[in-house]
């Protein structure tokens, strides 16, 4: 799938804000399966310093530095992406098990190394009750992609998808209790489940093409960032990708900006400022395959 991809991300300040320091995580990666062939990215008002490089887990990340006093800001990122991963076969998977007891003997340090996905990290913590759901879930002798896949789809049917429910920084443990929440609310408790019984999970964030209902065209501006979870089968087969909010396999409807242990290892945006009071902000997403813009533009 060929996709065109535009984010705005807005912030309005009561005050006015001098030196603000920012690291922006929107850029679509550029991994197997996953082919940017042009981007842009404009702040407002215009950085004194923008500097672009990769972090440890190899995201793309733009530090930004605003000096003169703003009370607005901006940030519009648009780029072209080409998605086409393959598929695998979930019954050539190792069984959990045994998945488990090879994760764990892994001596791999680099940064797709299962170690770094094994333990707790800063928002994502083993939770006793969170462990347990997992094990009810998980058949351990059965095929790995098999049976994530179908925890994946477990968690979507008993979890309400309510962005009123929770916060951005909900607990884990709040979320998991009162069985509602957001894609960033389900992605950590997936890993922190999955955690729990030794299998490795990374958090990812990124953008995903949302289909219409039979009939409907789809709505401009209706898409928003996405996070699902990357779990880790096997030196042969690697990462793969389980969305649980929507109970599938993360293939060519998701587009990757980052990857991390947790959502703070690849929010879109962080930032170090002072103001005033709290301020307002707007974020819009539009994921546009191809084929559906009018020839000529």
């Amino acid at each position: 799938m060929n996709y065109e991809i535009a984010l705005e991300i807005s912030y309005d300040y009561p005050d006015a804000v001098k030196d603000a320091r920012h690291i922006l995580r929107v850029r679509p990666r550029v991994e197997p399966g996953q082919r940017v062939s042009s981007i842009s990215l404009a702040v407002s008002p215009k950085p004194d310093e923008l500097v672009t490089e990769r972090d440890f887990f190899g995201n793309q990340i733009d530090h930004v530095f605003i000096e003169p006093s703003h009370e607005e800001m901006s940030v519009t990122m648009k780029a072209r992406v080409a998605v086409g991963r393959a598929t695998f076969d979930l019954d050539a998977t190792p069984a959990v098990g045994d998945l488990i007891d090879v994760a764990n003997g892994s001596r791999l340090s680099n940064a797709s190394a299962p170690a770094h996905f094994l333990s707790d990290s800063r928002i994502v913590r083993a939770v006793p009750a969170i462990t347990a759901y997992a094990r009810d879930s998980l058949d351990f002798s059965a095929p790995a992609g098999e049976a994530i896949l179908a925890f994946s789809r477990r968690i979507q049917k008993e979890f309400k998808y309510d962005p009123e429910a929770t916060e951005v920084d909900t607990p884990l443990e709040v979320a998991f209790r009162q069985r509602e929440g957001v894609c960033q609310d389900f992605a950590h408790i997936m890993i922190s489940a999955l955690r729990g019984v030794g299998v490795p999970a990374a958090y990812v964030s990124g953008y995903i093409r949302t289909i219409p209902p039979p009939g409907k065209k789809r709505l401009e501006g209706a898409d928003a960032m996405h996070a699902w979870v990357a779990v880790w089968l096997g030196a042969k087969i690697g990462w793969r990708g389980f969305d649980p909010t929507n109970g599938i396999l993360a293939l060519n409807d998701h587009i990757v900006v980052a990857s991390g242990r947790d959502y703070s290892d690849v929010a879109p945006i962080d930032g170090v400022l002072i103001t005033a009071g709290p301020h307002t902000t707007t974020h819009t997403v539009d994921v546009k395959p191809l084929d559906e813009i009018p020839l000529g533009r």
